[in-house]
C-alpha cells in the first residue's frame, strides 16, 4: 500500500476529471474535495504572509484560506477549527494547504487527500514545489468533444477557437510533465477507455497509486452525491450510468468548420492519443488557422509571464513552500 502521498487529478476542462474524481472518491481510502478556488491565490500572494514561522503571520493566512471565493465552505469543515490547525501546522505554505484536504479526508474517514481542478495543468511547476511527492494524474479526452462539450456549458465564454487552443496546450505541457517525472508520479489515461472498461482502467490507476482496486469505485453515484454540489448542473451526468456513447456526439455538434479546423491544427496531437481524424470538415481558411495560432499564442504569453514573474519573485523572496504535512 502506497504512504499517504497527496494525489492532483488534471487536465484540459471537460475532460472528463469530475467524472474520475468521483470514481477516486468512492475507494474507502481516497477523498476527492469539491473542486476549490484557494490553492492559486494563495500561492501567488504569498509574500503578502510574511515569514510563516511567525503564528501570527500563519494565522492571516488561515484566515484568507477559508474565505468563500476559495469556495472552502463546500468542504463542510469547521471555519475556526481549521484555522487553528493551520496555525499549528508546520510553517509552509504547502502544509497549510495540505492541513485543509487532510482534514476533509478524515471527515470522511478517508486516509488520503487528492485535489482536481483542470486549470492546474498551467501551473504544475508550482504544484509539485509545494508538494514534491504528488502524485499526477494525467486524463485526456478526444479534443473535439473537449470543444463540443465546452461549448454547451455557460461559463465557457471564450468560443470554440479558445477551446481547442486550451486543449493542445494543455496536452503538450502535461506530456512534457509525465516526461520529467518518475513512473510512480505520473499516470496518464483516456477518458474514452474509462468509459469503455472502467473496470480495467481503474484497476491500473489504483496500480499506480499504490492501492487496492475497490469495487465501490464502480458505484459512484453516492460519492457525486457528496462532492459535487447541486449547482453544478453540467456535472449531472455524474450521478448515472456511464455512458460510452457520448464519446462520438461530437460528429453532431461541432461545425463542419470547427471539425476541419481542429483536426488541421491538432492532428499531430490527436494521433499522439491514439484518436484518427475523421476528414468529414471542411479544410480551414488560413485566416481560421491564424485565428487559432493567435489563441494559442496569447495564451502562452500570458503563461510565460507569470512563470517569469513567479522565478523573479523566487529569486527575490526565498520561503520554504513545501508540504511537510
Amino acid at each position: 500500500m502506497s504512504e499517504n502521498r497527496p494525489i492532483f487529478l488534471v487536465g484540459c476542462p471537460r475532460s472528463g476529471t469530475t467524472l474520475l474524481s468521483v470514481m477516486m472518491h468512492a475507494h474507502p481510502r481516497i477523498a476527492m474535495p469539491p473542486e476549490t478556488r484557494f490553492l492559486l491565490p494563495a500561492y501567488r500572494n504569498r509574500a503578502q504572509y510574511g515569514d510563516l514561522s511567525k503564528p501570527e503571520n500563519r494565522r492571516r493566512l488561515a484566515e484568507d484560506l477559508i474565505l468563500d471565493p476559495g469556495r472552502f465552505h463546500e468542504l463542510q469543515l469547521d471555519k475556526a477549527e481549521m484555522v487553528e490547525k493551520i496555525v499549528a501546522a508546520p510553517p509552509t505554505l504547502g502544509s497549510a494547504l495540505g492541513t485543509i484536504w487532510r482534514e476533509f479526508a478524515r471527515s470522511r474517514g478517508k486516509a488520503r487527500w487528492g485535489e482536481k481542478r483542470p486549470a492546474y495543468w498551467r501551473d504544475m511547476g508550482m504544484i509539485l514545489r509545494l508538494f514534491p511527492d504528488a502524485q499526477v494524474i494525467h486524463l485526456v479526452r478526444d479534443g473535439r468533444a473537449c470543444v463540443a462539450s465546452l461549448k454547451r456549458v455557460h461559463w465557457w465564454t471564450s468560443g470554440p477557437v479558445s477551446a481547442m487552443s486550451s486543449w493542445t496546450l494543455a496536452d503538450a505541457e502535461l506530456r512534457r510533465l509525465g516526461r520529467r517525472l518518475p513512473a510512480d508520479r505520473y499516470h496518464r489515461l483516456r477518458y474514452e477507455d474509462l468509459l469503455s472498461d472502467p473496470r480495467a482502467e481503474l484497476g491500473r490507476l489504483c496500480a499506480f497509486l499504490g492501492e487496492q482496486f475497490d469495487e465501490a469505485m464502480l458505484n459512484h453515484s453516492r460519492a457525486a452525491n457528496d462532492i459535487v454540489k447541486s449547482y453544478k448542473t453540467w456535472h449531472e451526468k455524474t450521478r448515472g450510468e456511464l455512458d460510452p456513447q457520448r464519446i462520438e456526439a461530437w460528429r453532431r455538434e461541432l461545425s463542419a468548420e470547427e471539425i476541419g479546423l481542429f483536426e488541421a491544427v491538432a492532428k499531430r496531437a490527436l494521433r499522439r492519443n491514439g484518436y484518427e481524424l475523421s476528414g468529414i470538415g471542411r479544410p480551414p481558411s488560413a485566416a481560421e488557422r491564424a485565428g487559432y495560432y493567435d489563441s494559442a499564442a496569447r495564451k502562452l504569453a500570458i503563461i510565460y509571464k507569470e512563470r517569469a514573474a513567479d522565478a523573479v519573485q523566487r529569486r527575490r523572496h526565498p520561503q520554504e513552500l513545501a508540504d511537510r504535512g
